[in-house]
């Protein structure tokens, strides 16, 4: 069996432009999304939550991150999600972000 991790989403990006990342959120139950990333390649350009309940004891929605890609490569994006109260992570979802060159 390789190396591989399981469960690693491609993402393809162009180096000096953005891309985003959309992941529920649950503010309820006190989740939170995590990015984790090298600052020298992605730089953290917008955070937004769209709450898309109707109800008014409900938090919950879609959270969405943009990122500018800085250096060509494939690299690694990684998302914890995070509860106040927990020293683990409940969840995680990994992107392999593969960042091309703008100029052809």
């Amino acid at each position: 069996m390789g190396t591989e991790e399981p469960d690693l989403k491609p993402l393809y990006a162009t180096k000096g432009q953005t891309f985003t990342v959309h992941l529920w959120e649950d503010r309820t139950r006190g989740e939170e999304w995590v990015p984790s990333y090298e600052p020298k390649v992605f730089v953290l350009t917008d955070d937004e939550f769209l709450r898309t309940t109707s109800n008014n004891a409900v938090d919950s929605g879609q959270r969405t991150f943009e990122f500018q890609a800085l250096e060509v490569g494939t690299h690694r994006l990684e998302f914890s999600k995070r509860m106040a109260w927990k020293f683990t992570a409940e969840d995680r979802r990994v992107f392999l972000v593969e960042v091309r060159d703008g100029v052809e």
